[in-house]
């Protein structure tokens, strides 16, 4: 038993060695469209989320409304989203142009063919397990419940 408690101690370190490179590679396969990795997310969101508020996208991230109005901003600049009024004046839907929707699906063919690059070589039993553990992690996160000690 305690083997495996000092074998999982590294888990963070493991993980945030391979956050950051991958990042990086995610940035440079976005950048000859002018896009970066936090860009991408927004773009991903309201593709697969439909026409949403900045504070959906926000919430969704967990990041301040202020960044998510930047990075909204700067998708508008590249015309890549637009704002179109809700029925609550104070706030403004955000929503795919045609132009976002195009680069949206070149981006996420080359983001896919990383995927499968990054994979090869991991049997499809292990890559599954990542799959579903991954997400049970973020929530323990989201919900204070990895900051508890037995």
């Amino acid at each position: 038993m305690w083997k495996e408690v000092e074998e999982l101690e590294g888990f963070f370190r493991r993980f945030l060695s391979l956050y950051r490179p991958l990042v990086t590679n995610l940035n440079d396969l976005l950048a000859p469209y002018q896009l970066s990795y936090s860009l991408w997310q927004v773009l991903f969101y309201l593709k697969n989320e439909g026409p949403s508020t900045l504070v959906d996208i926000s919430n969704y991230y967990n990041v301040e409304k202020p960044t998510i109005t930047r990075r909204v901003h700067r998708l508008e600049e590249l015309q890549l989203v637009r704002q179109i009024p809700s029925k609550d004046r104070r706030e403004k839907i955000t929503q795919l142009t045609a132009l976002g929707e195009e680069i949206y699906q070149t981006c996420r063919k080359k983001i896919t063919d990383l995927e499968n690059s990054v994979m090869e070589g991991i049997a499809k039993e292990e890559q599954e397990v990542a799959f579903h553990i991954l997400p049970k992690i973020q929530h323990n996160i989201r919900n204070g419940e990895g900051n508890k000690s037995e």
